[in-house]
């Protein structure tokens, strides 16, 4: 029996974020390279953070070659199906659009995986309504969570959305780096330094902590973004945390994997518009750390409210500062919080559970 041709259009890494390591684990995946004759062809232009969002001549002409290899996989090697990670806001969105016309143009059935979200947003402007109408008519729409279906909904039947949560790889514990019982109790952060990510929030929130008493390190990593490592020490120093924070900068492999082991606390009170379904969440649960994050997106498919962590509105000082200080307080719902969400990623948000969602909705695809 042949296999089903499929043509991917994702993004690849660098920069690493959410939707490029999805794309990299795809394309890395022996499970679905086995079930289907994979072609992949990398959306991304932008190489680092920094880049995401700016024009330049260099992801002109990277458009114009994506342009002319996706034309040349359709005549050359017609696929079945083709899987694209769809951007859908911004001069990416007007981007993919382009692709999105080849594709129609060669009557091509489509899967759009959705690793962002702002369409209800956007559809203030007529000229997105129209294209959106156009992109979305006959597609099949992947979702991270039923949270977000309404970002769609004004474009997509219910019939079209199939629900496909994250996963991520598992890991090997790295001995000799147990926690000791009378170290101060250590809260991370780990996320590229985004404002609406919740950085200044956190630091504000520790600070409230320090008045309070506690006792605590705040540990703070990931690419520098529009916050620098010079505003980052500038605002610690302004909340009196010069000696209770420290930014790391970027952290990868083995030294991603320390952070999270040495850590007790993983907060994220993000309030970033386009959050959808934070993979950072998911490694902090499989290293067995209690959650305390916000209401956005798909979080709340993720964090239990009061039994895998605590989400709290977002840009709450007071009430961010309070359920991080119980968790401080109460060492033993700490860790009870922690291997719920431990046993949470390994029945929902494992790499191979991703897979298997991804190969049944492909195979589903174009059955009827």
């Amino acid at each position: 029996m042949l296999k089903k041709k499929i043509l991917f259009l994702l993004h690849l890494p660098p920069p690493v974020h959410g939707s490029s390591m999805v794309g990299k684990w795809i394309k890395e995946s022996a499970v679905i390279n086995a079930t289907f004759d994979c072609r992949y062809i990398n959306l991304l232009a932008s190489k680092t953070v920094e880049e995401s969002g700016r024009l330049s001549i260099g992801k002109v002409l990277g458009f114009v070659d994506t342009w002319c290899r996706l034309l040349k996989a359709l005549l050359f090697s017609r696929p079945d199906i083709c899987y694209f990670a769809l951007t859908t806001t911004g001069a990416a969105f007007y981007k993919d659009v382009a692709l999105v016309v080849v594709l129609k143009l060669f009557g091509v059935k489509t899967v759009y995986h959705l690793h962002n979200k702002g369409v209800q947003k956007a559809s203030g402007n007529w000229l997105n309504r129209a294209l959106y109408q156009y992109a979305f008519k006959n597609g099949l729409v992947v979702l991270l969570s039923e949270h977000l279906y309404g970002d769609v909904a004004a474009y997509v039947p219910q019939k079209s959305v199939r629900i496909c949560a994250n996963g991520v790889p598992g890991v090997k514990i790295l001995p000799g780096l147990e926690r000791e019982h009378n170290e101060p109790v250590q809260i991370l952060f780990l996320s590229n330094l985004i404002e609406s990510k919740g950085v200044f929030v956190l630091l504000e929130a520790m600070a409230l902590l320090k008045k309070r008493g506690l006792v605590f390190k705040g540990v703070f990593a990931g690419g520098e973004a529009d916050i620098d490592a010079t505003r980052f020490k500038k605002e610690a120093i302004r909340q009196g945390l010069y000696d209770r924070v420290v930014y790391l900068g970027r952290k990868y492999g083995t030294e991603k994997e320390e952070l999270f082991q040495q850590a007790d606390i993983f907060v994220f009170p993000t309030y970033y518009e386009n959050e959808c379904f934070p993979l950072v969440l998911l490694e902090a649960m499989q290293h067995a750390l209690p959650v305390v994050s916000t209401f956005e997106g798909g979080i709340p498919d993720i964090v239990e409210d009061g039994t895998t962590g605590y989400l709290v509105a977002q840009k709450n000082v007071s009430a961010l500062a309070c359920r991080i200080q119980e968790l401080i307080e109460t060492p033993r719902l700490c860790r009870q919080m922690g291997m719920a969400g431990r046993k949470k990623y390994e029945t929902h948000f494992t790499l191979n559970l991703f897979e298997k969602r991804i190969v049944d909705i492909l195979t589903e695809t174009g059955l009827s």
